[in-house]
């Protein structure tokens, strides 16, 4: 095993790698305005509208959700580890006229201060989480008591026949248009997912029990994302979106209390 700061380096490196292509894959990007509605539904059911209130995306990859928080009225500081995820974010808020704030630093280790959020959002994040448990604690510290953490994630890892039967269908009807991933690429994908905490994949009662032991509270588990999965099979193709409905993806919402 190698230790835990090598394992960061290599998923900073592997996402930097990724960012150019990125938003190419299903949903990464937002593609459709149709989808970017539905994503506002789902935050807003959880988060509320933004009324200035600051809120931080963490891992904010290219800034796709973070355009989302700024759009829905919240002052957005967006943080990622990758120089080059952070380059293509800042050049989408500059010419789409949204003022966000960005940070470069990981994820787990946020380097903020104390209270100075009322709202996280991690989205395709804690599946690759080195600590679940000590970034967990880290978001709740820079949370502000009565703020809210929301994650949106999956299992991408222990797919059922059911998605595993359509990833199939999909690759022999119609091969991806979305770039592919090189060897290397993807043996670095595999190194990083066998080491990571959610190797087995990230369910959501598992990652809802880390939440509680990190003194989250008031914790909803919603699995209520098939807006968000149509409006993607839309673009990306209907099996596509057949196999997005039939994975284990959900929103997860917690509260830091207030004492």
């Amino acid at each position: 095993m190698r230790p835990n700061a090598t394992l960061r380096d290599d998923i900073r490196d592997y996402w930097s790698a990724r960012a150019a292509s990125f938003d190419a894959a299903p949903g990464h990007g937002i593609a459709t305005q149709t989808e970017r509605v539905a994503w506002q539904r789902l935050l807003t059911r959880h988060l509320g509208i933004g009324h200035s209130r600051k809120a931080m995306d963490l891992a904010c990859g290219t800034g796709e959700m973070a355009g989302v928080l700024c759009d829905l009225g919240y002052d957005v500081t967006a943080l990622d580890w990758s120089e080059a995820m952070l380059d293509i974010a800042c050049t989408k808020a500059i010419k789409s006229g949204r003022e966000i704030a960005f940070r470069q630093a990981d994820a787990e280790v946020t380097m903020e201060p104390d209270a100075s959020h009322e709202v996280l959002l991690a989205r395709h994040l804690v599946w690759t989480l080195v600590d679940p448990a000590a970034a967990f604690s880290e978001w709740r510290r820079i949370l502000r008591p009565g703020g809210r953490l929301l994650i949106v994630d999956g299992d991408f890892v222990a797919a059922g026949w059911p998605s595993r039967l359509l990833h199939w269908i999909a690759g022999w009807m119609a091969p991806s248009s979305a770039p592919s991933q090189s060897r290397d690429l993807t043996e670095q994908h595999r190194s990083i997912l066998e080491r990571v905490h959610f190797k087995n994949g990230a369910r959501a009662e598992a990652v809802a029990a880390l939440l509680r032991s990190a003194g989250f509270t008031d914790i909803i588990v919603d699995r209520r994302l098939g807006s968000i999965n149509r409006a993607i099979g839309r673009h990306a193709g209907i099996l596509h979106g057949i196999k997005r409905q039939t994975q284990h993806r959900y929103a997860i919402s917690a509260m830091r209390p207030f004492q």
